[in-house]
């Protein structure tokens, strides 16, 4: 059996963006840290002690109305950061934050990276373009739940999804994939059913399969194109500078 490759903080994009000497010097504070589905990083209205580095799990950030009824605005993979709002001069977090895959991750105290931003230079200004995806992203979802079908976005999600795992396959429910999207499960079960009927992805209790790539990405609205784009731009184009 093949051994899994360690741990290593540039498997997070934003972290494997930043020159040798920044990442030197906050490397020995990032500890190494296991987040398991379903744990509640931060609460709405919360405060975060420590900022996240996802490489292998995924972070759903989402709103949950007084009526119990919740929605994703946003997830956060390897190419991203959870903690955002703390450089931006927000003392608390406005949304909730979960794990939706569970996976490692790179913490790192808030107060560290707050120090590291204020100071300016190559850490400040990759951390305002991820804020940039991010507000994109937010935007993006916002349009997309309200004016396109519930199967292109269940397109677009497993897309994005895809895109921060190194696998083809997902351990998820249809129940907790309607949360996400903020619409009754009968509706995704209706799209993942004209999914899998056109082989495009297998779906069996708690696990999705992805057979056609290609397939989805037909399927999928203009607004995958525009999340994907805003995050590669982070740290492609900083790579260029």
């Amino acid at each position: 059996m093949l051994s899994s490759p360690p741990h290593q903080p540039d498997q997070n994009r934003l972290l494997a963006a930043l020159p040798a000497i920044e990442l030197e010097r906050i490397k020995s504070h990032l500890e190494l840290v296991h987040m398991p589905l379903g744990d509640v990083l931060c609460e709405s209205g919360g405060r975060l002690p420590y900022v996240y580095f996802p490489t292998s799990t995924i972070i759903s950030l989402h709103y949950i109305l007084e009526n119990g009824a919740s929605s994703e605005i946003a997830g956060v993979g390897n190419e991203g950061l959870l903690g955002i709002s703390l450089i931006m001069g927000g003392e608390s977090t406005p949304s909730w934050a979960t794990v939706q895959t569970a996976g490692y991750g790179y913490r790192l105290k808030a107060s560290l990276l707050l120090q590291e931003f204020n100071q300016g230079g190559p850490i400040q200004r990759l951390l305002l373009r991820y804020t940039q995806a991010l507000i994109t992203q937010i935007s993006q979802t916002a349009v997309c739940n309200r004016h396109h079908t519930i199967e292109q976005q269940l397109c677009r999600w497993l897309l994005l999804t895809l895109d921060r795992l190194n696998s083809q396959e997902l351990v998820m429910t249809q129940e907790l994939i309607a949360s996400m999207l903020g619409v009754r499960r009968e509706g995704i079960t209706e799209a993942a059913g004209k999914l899998q009927q056109a082989e495009i992805i297998r779906y069996r209790r708690g696990h999705i399969t992805v057979l056609d790539r290609t397939g989805l990405e037909t399927h999928v609205c203009e607004c995958y194109d525009v999340a994907n784009c805003a995050e590669l731009n982070v740290t492609e184009r900083y790579s260029e500078k």
